[in-house]
């Protein structure tokens, strides 16, 4: 278990921010949408102000759970899963509702977007590939907030190469009444460690490469399943490395056919790669509200921050990554409500909002000056939470070659080259 850090002072409690909902006005939503933002800010700032928990690992492990427990209670964890007969709020994933419920919990609590954000992540294959048996057996536990699911895709050696995944998955009996028996490694996995069951992905065989992956649902204490290392990391979450030796898994917990769990991942992280660039704009915005707030009250030259041009620019440019963001977010949002593929615009966000926080939250600490490199500073805590977006779900040179290929894929015909 990783040593507490040395106390500090508590943060500046957080009301909200007014500007942070004027991006509601913008007609990618329906007023159902403007509801949800409205009644989550007012639920955010009566639950998520506190100051920053105690950061040591059984802490952060406690704190994930009760937060899990409270977003169930707030009915939030609703849109995580597809479905009224399940629990859910509707019949399919609403995709803008994600992506407002997640900007707004990391623009307040990093680790209640990162509580929110795996419930969905987790169980999201099971609401679009799952059977009635499977939707019935774990949805409505993950959007009350009774089990804490996981997404269980890395390996050590297949990260953003999924295709090179080695775990393995056999099948003894038959496709309706065996077993599986799965062998190998996951490493990276959110909730690892305290999750009640994970979303696995285990190579079947039916094809070479990503086409011999298959999906599996296997509950945390599947014999044969164990928790191999818990993983620290810059902002404490839970993640952890698991290791299956001999893991039986009843063939009725297959999440679709045979072979189709590259097609199961890839579904399930269209939905959710957008709503990781709508926690990077809530981090973006907490930031350059931060920021402002900083440079609006700190006294320097017998001027205020705020009054000095290289201030200024920086605020200016904080300003516009944060919209440049909101507009792309919102517009992948909205074309996949609208039943459009969205590999390209997805991608597009993913990349231009991660990146554009990190931009804004580094510019937030440099605003700070030294306070913003201060351990239990708001701005801190960004610059730890919002590092880990460009790389996780697909890092950010990943996306570049999606949206290059997607480029190229409708582009019309090359002229023939001259002799």
């Amino acid at each position: 278990m990783s040593a507490p850090h040395a106390p500090h002072a508590p943060a500046r409690p957080y009301a909200g921010d007014p500007a942070a909902l004027a991006h509601l006005e913008w007609p990618f939503f329906e007023e159902r949408h403007r509801a949800l933002a409205r009644d989550l800010e007012a639920w955010c700032a009566a639950h998520l102000s506190a100051p920053p928990h105690d950061e040591s690992r059984h802490a952060t492990d406690a704190e994930c759970r009760r937060l899990v427990r409270l977003l169930g209670e707030g009915g939030w964890l609703r849109y995580t899963v597809a479905g009224v007969d399940v629990g859910g709020v509707a019949n399919d994933l609403d995709t803008r509702a994600l992506c407002l419920l997640r900007e707004s919990l990391a623009r307040y609590h990093g680790l209640a977007d990162f509580a929110f954000a795996l419930q969905g992540l987790g169980s999201g294959a099971i609401s679009l590939a799952g059977t009635p048996a499977q939707r019935a057996a774990y949805l409505p536990r993950v959007a009350s907030g009774e089990a804490i699911a996981a997404f269980a895709l890395s390996e050590p050696e297949a990260g953003s190469d999924v295709a090179a995944a080695r775990c393995a998955a056999r099948l003894e009996g038959s496709a309706e009444g065996g077993e599986y028996v799965l062998d190998g490694e996951k490493t990276w996995i959110s909730n690892g460690g305290i999750a009640d069951f994970y979303v696995l992905f285990a190579r079947t065989g039916e094809a070479p490469g990503a086409r011999g992956l298959s999906a599996f649902i296997v509950d945390a204490d599947a014999p044969g399943l164990e928790v191999a290392e818990r993983i620290d990391v810059v902002a404490p979450h839970p993640l952890a490395r698991l290791r299956l030796s001999g893991c039986r898994v009843p063939a009725a917990r297959r999440l679709g056919a045979p072979g189709e769990g590259f097609k199961v991942a890839m579904r399930t992280l269209d939905v959710f790669r957008t709503s990781v660039a709508a926690a990077a704009l809530g981090f973006g915005r907490r930031a350059l509200s931060e920021g402002l707030r900083r440079a609006l009250g700190r006294e320097m030259f017998g001027k205020h921050l705020a009054d000095l041009p290289l201030a200024q620019a920086k605020l200016a440019d904080m300003a516009c990554d944060v919209d440049s963001s909101a507009l792309l977010v919102y517009r992948a949002a909205w074309r996949r409500d609208q039943g459009h593929s969205v590999t390209r615009e997805a991608a597009m966000a993913k990349l231009v909002a991660t990146e554009a926080a990190q931009r804004a939250v580094d510019a937030a600490v440099q605003l700070h000056g030294g306070l913003g490199v201060r351990r239990g500073e708001v701005v801190e805590s960004l610059y730890r939470e919002v590092r880990a977006l460009r790389i996780y779900e697909g890092a950010s040179e990943v996306q570049q070659l999606i949206i290059a290929r997607e480029l190229i894929k409708s582009a019309p015909p090359a002229p023939p080259l001259a002799p």
